[in-house]
Order: structure tokens, then sequence, then C-alpha cells
């Protein structure tokens, strides 16, 4: 290489790495400008309600010759501390056999009717159309949706043909703290624009009879169906408007050698329930930190909080919540209620949390967790306006 070569290679290496450094520091100020708000929030729930008592007693039917006695698990259908659960189909179905494919239809059915309801309900709340809607973020793990679910609730509600679509799969519980994550940054991105948050569960139709194991009869004490949906933007507010919360900051941590802790299996006849009875224990033990973390990170701490908006995961992981918060017993309400209320209906929940939340007091600073297959920890800072 000649002197002049190397003279306009290092004068190229200069001017490329003051171009990025430019754009880095411009960064945080772009970032900065928009500012991303959630400016509606709706719930759906489907028609049939399962009451614990009653899906106790079936159970006991169902279970009854289980290895080593059903008597021992009982128990677990009054610990969960759920009262009632809602589910697409009546309790009766439950007691006959169902293949994956029957199964699957009747979700894509439930989940599309539903999902309509609910973005139906949160437009309406903040006076916007399908048409007005740009993006649509879909959250959901508990089936399988090829054409993906939000091209079908397309078919039902008039959205633009040039809506974007990002169908998120996976994501199980954390999905409802990662999408409205997700759902923000793609306002960020384009901050003209309105997006649209769809999220839904059917869990009960995962269920699978002839499976005996702890994690199944668990699983029919604990999970439950229902959607929401949210549409966030970074459009100013009206001056006489409503006042709206921001999306702040957001965060994720996944554990290592975690696979194992939650999540499904694919069995010949559908999704098999995988959870750790370990998950209490992470949250006490191991969770703090990485909110401690999250929250340094963005110049906060727990007393900054006002409130706890939490996925109830199940009765023991609220408690273990609370302690590792170091709030008093019984001070996460909101999430207690809605489990006693619906049950788990895993990424679903925390936004029917953050509904009742918000209900009963709008103002404040909030913050959202969740946790999920991964094992992932999801969190999310919602500021009052």
């Amino acid at each position: 290489m000649n002197v002049g070569t190397h003279d306009n290679a290092a004068r190229s290496i200069e001017v490329i790495n003051s171009i990025a450094s430019l754009e880095k520091s411009q960064m945080p100020a772009i970032a900065d400008a928009a500012t991303a708000r959630l400016i509606s929030l709706a719930t759906a729930v489907p028609p049939h309600d399962l009451l614990q008592d009653d899906v106790a007693d079936r159970a006991a039917v169902l279970f009854g010759s289980t290895d080593g006695g059903f008597h021992r698990l009982a128990p677990v259908y009054r610990n969960a501390e759920i009262a009632r659960r809602h589910s697409c189909v009546p309790l009766d179905w439950f007691m006959a056999h169902h293949s994956f494919a029957e199964r699957n239809a009747l979700f894509l059915e439930h989940a599309t009717r539903l999902l309509t309801e609910a973005a139906s309900d949160a437009l309406a709340r903040c006076g916007l159309r399908p048409q007005d809607i740009d993006t649509l973020v879909t959250v959901c793990s508990s089936g399988i949706a090829t054409p993906a679910l939000d091209a079908r609730v397309m078919a039902n509600l008039a959205f633009r043909p040039d809506v974007q679509r990002m169908p998120i799969f996976g994501l199980g519980c954390a999905g409802g703290v990662l999408g409205l994550a997700r759902a923000a940054a793609m306002a960020k991105a384009a901050p003209a624009s309105n997006v649209l948050l769809l999220v839904v569960e059917l869990c009960s139709l995962t269920f699978r009879r002839q499976d005996r194991s702890k994690s199944n009869i668990v699983a029919t004490a604990l999970f439950g169906d229902g959607a929401a949906a949210a549409v966030i933007t970074c459009r100013p507010a009206a001056a006489d408007g409503p006042r709206t919360p921001s999306v702040g900051p957001c965060g994720e941590h996944t554990w290592p050698d975690s696979l194992d802790v939650m999540g499904w299996e694919v069995a010949d006849d559908g999704l098999k329930v995988l959870f750790s009875r370990d998950i209490p224990t992470l949250v006490r033990e191991d969770f703090r930190p990485v909110v401690d973390g999250f929250l340094t990170h963005n110049a906060l701490t727990l007393a900054d909080m006002d409130e706890f908006v939490c996925h109830p995961g199940g009765a023991k992981v609220i408690d273990a919540l609370e302690a590792c918060f170091d709030l008093q017993p019984g001070a996460l309400k909101h999430a207690r209620d809605v489990l006693r209320a619906h049950g788990n209906m895993s990424s679903v929940t925390v936004l029917f949390v953050l509904q009742a939340s918000m209900d009963d007091h709008p103002g404040g600073r909030r913050l959202l967790t969740t946790l999920g297959p991964g094992f992932t920890a999801g969190m999310l800072i919602l500021d009052a306006a």
C-alpha cells in the first residue's frame, strides 16, 4: 500500500467514526423527542364462567385414579385463591377427549372473536377508527395461527390494507409487558403513527385430560382465558383531551440455563404445560437485583414507584413479589383481585391488573413486571401525564 492510499483510508475511517459518533450523540435527543402514550386500554373475556368449586369437583372425577392419590393434590384448587375464571368452552367440554386439531380450530375462532371485541372497545374509548391504526402488534402463545391472528381480525374490522403487522409468539406470561414495550417502540419509530396492541390467551383449550402430571393438574386450578387491547401513540394530546400516561423505559432479563422453568412441550395431542415449582423461590431470591439494576440504569429506585402492577402468576408468586419489593402482605391488591376473578390468563393478566389500577386511581408512576418463558423478566415504567 502506498502512502496516498494509506492516507485516504485513514481519512475514510475518520469520517466514518465521526458520523458514527454524531449519530450516537443524537440518539438520546431523537428518543426523547418521541414520547409514547397509552391512550386507551380495554379487556374482554369469553362467556363461560368456571367456578373454582365446580372445577375441583370435575377434576376429582377426571384425576381420581391418579398415581399417588388425587387427594394429595386436591388442595391446589383452594390454595390458588381463585374464585372463578372465564373460558371459551363450557365446563362439560373438558370431560371429553378433543384432538389438537379440534382445539386449535376453537382457538382460532374464539381468539379472533375476543380480539375483535377488545380492539373495537379500545378504539371506541379513544375515538379512533380501525383505519386510523398504522401498526398491529399481536401477542399470543396458547395456539397456532398462520395466517396470524391479526390478519384474521382484519377480516372483521376495517383496518387499512397497508397496516403493518407484528405477530409475536412464545413470550408466554411475559407477553403483556413486553408486548406493550414493543408497541411503544414501534410508535417511537414512527411518531405520527397509531399502534394497536392485541393480546389474547385461551389457556383452557390446552387442557389434556389424559395427562396426570402435577403441572397439568395445577394448570386446571390456575389458568383462564381473556384478551386485551391497547392503543399507543406519540401524537400530541389535545389540550382539552383526557390525560393519558406515558410509556417510559422498559427492560428485560433472561436468566441463563433456565429453559425448563416455564413453557410448552409439544406432545402428540397438543401443547403440554411446563412450569417449575421453584418460581416463587426464584422471585424471592433472584428478581430484586434485576429490578434494581433496571431502575438504577434509568436513575430510579423502588421508592420512586407509586404502585406495582405485577403479573399474578399465582398466589404464592404474589406473596413472593410482595417480599421481593419489601411490600406489606396484601399490598398487591389489584393483582390479587384479578387472580381471584379471572385466574392466570398468561400474557393478558397484567393488562387486566393495569386496567384495575388505573380505574382505581389514574395518577402516579407505576412499575409493571412480569415473568415468562425464557426464563425472562419484563419490566416497564408507566408515568402519569
